[in-house]
């Protein structure tokens, strides 16, 4: 406890040396250039395999983080919303909004296996390792479908009480985390017995999409549109123990278990930092990206992050109202590294 203790302290002396040096400890890397002119939602990335998997339009965009080049797509998946990777399987999993399926696809080739029937506008998907089962996050129809990695067996649907949007998992305490947009709230799924056994206001928090987590320390990052925060909540009890102001429009948060940073994408084009220090969220950073960029992930191992944004004609404070220009899409990425 005492190690664990002062090793938490020494990277927040360390990251507070940061940004006394500069801005800031994040800045610009990079741009992936992908192409297009559809929309986009999730990004995930698998670290060990070097892939990051770019949801956009009708495909997922496959990218190799140590090249930073464009080596794939996995394609018929209308309206992908979400990527999820059991690596340990070979397999990935993609949430098609359009057509209430998801897809079962084989991570070395590409393609896909199976397709497997989900409830209305599946959004975001999550595996979850211990029972080998697949979550999918159903928008319209209020619920999570829940069927095996491997056979694709839909085993359950489980009713929730509002708007799902993002997941986190805890496979120690055998539970998963998820937003309800609508309602304010965080709800609590038992992963063996596959029902809700909590559900916990967010306030002052209101409007959450971006949910990321810090297992060592049992803390929750909703990011909360509406009411423009990210919150630090005790994944134990539900407890709201503080919040940061971060921009206008988040749709993802992460968190980086080495740093203790927690971070919030905004389409106003900002990134903000906050550091994890013990029962406080303090920002350190306001990192400018780009308008549109309102998705993220993070690679734990490089500390990189990574977000999807594109050019607007009459690009403004809402540059999502106006018509993409064609060929655009990219892909941002910021990192430490000198």
């Amino acid at each position: 406890m005492k190690s664990n203790l002062f090793s938490h302290l020494l990277c927040a002396a360390s990251i507070a040396l940061s940004v006394n040096a500069a801005e800031g400890p994040y800045h610009f890397i990079k741009e992936i250039p992908v192409g297009g002119d559809s929309g986009w939602d999730y990004l995930s990335v698998d670290p060990a395999g070097h892939r990051l998997y770019v949801t956009h339009g009708l495909k997922v965009v496959v990218i190799d983080t140590s090249t930073d080049q464009v080596v794939g797509e996995i394609t018929d998946t209308p309206g992908v919303h979400g990527f999820a990777i059991a690596a340990e399987l070979g397999k990935g999993f993609s949430s098609n909004g359009r057509e209430a399926k998801a897809s079962i696809v084989d991570l070395k080739t590409l393609k896909t296996l199976s397709k497997v029937p989900t409830g209305e506008n599946p959004d975001a998907i999550l595996y979850e390792p211990v029972h080998k089962e697949v979550y999918t996050f159903n928008g319209r129809g209020r619920s999570a479908t829940v069927f095996e990695a491997e056979s694709g067996k839909v085993v359950t649907t489980i009713s929730l009480p509002g708007k799902p949007e993002f997941a986190v998992e805890d496979p120690k305490a055998g539970q998963i985390y998820n937003n309800l947009e609508d309602k304010s709230e965080i709800v609590v799924i038992d992963a063996k017995e596959h029902k809700v056994v909590e559900t916990w206001p967010l306030s002052p928090g209101e409007g959450p999409s971006g949910l990321a987590i810090d297992l060592e320390h049992h803390r929750l990052f909703p990011g909360c549109g509406d009411s423009k925060t990210m919150l630090m909540v005790d994944s134990a009890n539900g407890k709201v123990l503080d919040k940061v102001t971060i921009g206008d429009g988040v749709d993802a948060n992460a968190f980086d278990p080495q740093s203790h940073l927690a971070f919030a994408s905004c389409g106003d084009g900002s990134v903000t930092i906050a550091q994890e220090e013990f029962d406080k969220l303090k920002t350190v950073q306001t990192l400018k990206t780009a308008p549109s960029a309102r998705t993220m992930t993070i690679d734990p191992t490089t500390h990189r992050i990574y977000l999807a944004a594109a050019k607007y004609e009459g690009q403004g404070e809402n540059p999502r109202r106006g018509k993409m220009v064609a060929g655009s899409f990219k892909i941002l990425v910021y990192g430490t590294e000198k």
